[in-house]
């Protein structure tokens, strides 16, 4: 499992700590730092609370593109 950098960027486009996406989204912040870290492989259900809370797809944030990765 990779970093989740696509999420760190949302959150921080929104101008959200860990914290606040965690509170949007029914979790611990311990939760999210772990999804940012590639730890932790979220729920669908979790996916939807955070894409919902950053406004974005799933796609935009857990659709890894494997193809042209170095």
């Amino acid at each position: 499992m990779s970093k989740n950098l696509n999420l760190k960027a949302a959150r921080a486009a929104k101008d959200m700590t860990q914290k606040d996406l965690a509170d949007a989204a029914g979790v611990t912040r311990q939760t999210i730092n772990a999804i940012e870290l590639g730890e932790y492989n979220p729920s669908v259900k979790l996916c939807v609370a955070i894409c919902r809370a950053v406004g974005k797809t799933l796609n935009d944030l857990f659709w890894e593109e494997n193809s042209n990765e170095k």
